[in-house]
């Protein structure tokens, strides 16, 4: 019973997510090709015209930079926080066994490392994105 739990945690919930994500964007996908099918059957307009109008607006490369200055920004946050919880217990006392040490710090580190990688390719790619 007790294995329960992380197997649904590890392995159902990510594909739970997963499915229902790719189900939404299909759902959209499919939604607006029945627009588009029923406006070309009524409608004497350009279909290609008509696609433009209904595609969903792409990023600019302005904003995908700055939504990477923002993860980079959270997890570097994150990490450093696990990382001053794993110090602070560690610090205070016997009542912590050194697992429940260990994993603030590993999740710290690895969640610090991904927002640096994050924070180096805003820093990198910045000066390339034309105003």
């Amino acid at each position: 019973m007790e294995i329960l739990v992380p197997i649904f945690i590890c392995a159902i919930l990510p594909m739970a997510i997963v499915i229902s994500i790719c189900g939404y964007k299909m759902y959209g996908d499919r939604q607006r090709a029945k627009i588009l099918l029923k406006a070309i059957e009524t409608l004497d307009m350009d279909p290609e015209k008509l696609a433009r109008e209904l595609h969903k607006p792409r990023r600019t490369p302005r904003e995908v930079l700055n939504s990477r200055l923002l993860w980079g920004c959270m997890f570097s946050f994150a990490g450093i926080v696990l990382c001053l919880v794993g110090i602070v217990s560690l610090c205070t006392g016997s009542e912590f066994s050194s697992d429940q040490v260990e994993v603030p710090m590993v999740f710290g580190g690895l969640s610090l490392a991904v927002g640096l990688s994050f924070m180096t390719v805003w820093f990198v790619t910045r000066k390339q994105i034309k105003d």
